[in-house]
């Protein structure tokens, strides 16, 4: 995990790592896959009450490969997409009140901490929760060579996210003047459990995102492979900004616009800084490993 520094309540530090969904109206329609959740949730037998078993299985199946750009079939994906929305707060012995633990106040200038618990890890996935008070962050961050999993299990949050523009000639040079690049914009809305699970792909989903909680949340993250320093796998932080912020740029990159289709873009400037959160710890359901 390389998503910044846990700060662990028993005073101990670990080095630490850290998704877009659908609208309001969307989610109150009775689609396909709410009712193939529905009916996963109704079939659970005695033995697959442990969800969070189930889990770890599918995701030990779907990231056997475990290399860094590997993108699992669409099988696997959607197998995987449908164990995830088939769980609740309910089966990680978390609830809303349990976020408690994760409000240290923030102060004006600076967000409250966020409280991240480790399920599982190893070089080819791990699964964890993030805890977020309300005005809680995850600030913006990359997924280099990632199939990255994630869902919403409680609250509602604000969520953005961006693809990096390729190939994209016109702003080659400013972009090797100025250090920054320019992105598009994925996703950028509120979203409220329950919802389904999103993916981001190496190069498409919304590889680069970031999130700020309304009220408090509960988002669950499944990333294969995890973050990794000595395979090059590092979580890098971004600011974002709107075309005209750089006054230095030529006049074509000030006058890039809106596309008709609505597609937004924005520039995103690398950030040397940490992403400092809580530790916390799984009580869980207990996974055979």
């Amino acid at each position: 995990m390389n998503i910044g520094r846990i700060l662990l309540t028993k005073k101990s530090l670990l080095t630490g790592r850290t998704y877009f969904y659908l609208s309001k109206k969307m989610m109150k329609k009775k689609t396909k896959k709410e009712s193939e959740r529905r009916k996963l949730i109704r079939k659970r037998s005695p033995k697959e009450k442990n969800m969070v078993q189930k889990l770890y299985d599918t995701c030990k199946e779907v990231f056997a490969n475990g290399k860094a750009g590997y993108v699992p079939p669409p099988s696997d994906i959607h197998r995987l997409k449908l164990v995830l929305d088939s769980l609740e707060p309910e089966d990680i012995k978390l609830t809303v009140p349990s976020l408690e633990f994760s409000s240290r106040s923030g102060t004006e200038d600076e967000a409250p901490l966020v409280t991240y618990i480790k399920l599982h890890e190893c070089n080819k996935f791990s699964i964890g929760i993030f805890c977020l008070p309300p005005c809680g962050v995850i600030p913006l961050h990359n997924h280099p060579g990632m199939t990255v999993f994630c869902k919403l299990l409680a609250g509602t949050m604000h969520a953005t996210s961006y693809d990096w523009v390729q190939n994209h000639q016109q702003f080659n040079h400013c972009e090797q003047q100025s250090g920054i690049r320019l992105a598009k914009v994925h996703f950028d809305a509120d979203i409220t459990a329950p919802c389904d699970a999103s993916v981001l792909f190496p190069k498409s989903g919304g590889n680069l995102h970031c999130f700020k909680a309304l009220t408090p949340c509960i988002l669950l993250d499944v990333l294969g492979p995890p973050y990794s320093e000595s395979e090059g796998r590092h979580c890098t932080y971004y600011q974002d900004f709107t075309y005209d912020c750089f006054s230095g740029m030529t006049e074509d990159v000030k006058e890039v616009k809106v596309e008709e289709d609505g597609t937004r873009y924005a520039w995103l400037e690398e950030k040397n800084e940490q992403f400092v959160v809580l530790g916390g710890t799984y009580e869980g359901p207990t996974i055979q490993i």
